[in-house]
């Protein structure tokens, strides 16, 4: 996914964790882990893609999103 949006010269974003997930639902721990982030103030970089957007929109109270 990630090489396809980099390939054709798609978006990228840079996703922050900026808020524990514990004391959520455990659904929520899965999509900040599929995101590919570990631990607070951990900064990936995603391709901008729906379903990169949806799992933020998912997690938007536990994340920062840079365009």
């Amino acid at each position: 996914m990630a090489k396809k949006a980099q390939a054709a010269g798609g978006k990228r974003i840079r996703v922050t964790l900026v808020k524990s997930t514990i004391g959520f639902n455990r659904t929520q721990d899965e999509t900040v882990t599929g995101l590919g982030l570990r631990r607070l103030n951990h900064t990936v970089e995603l391709a901008d893609t729906p379903e990169t957007r949806g799992m933020i929109h998912k997690v938007r109270h536990l994340v920062t999103v840079q365009e």
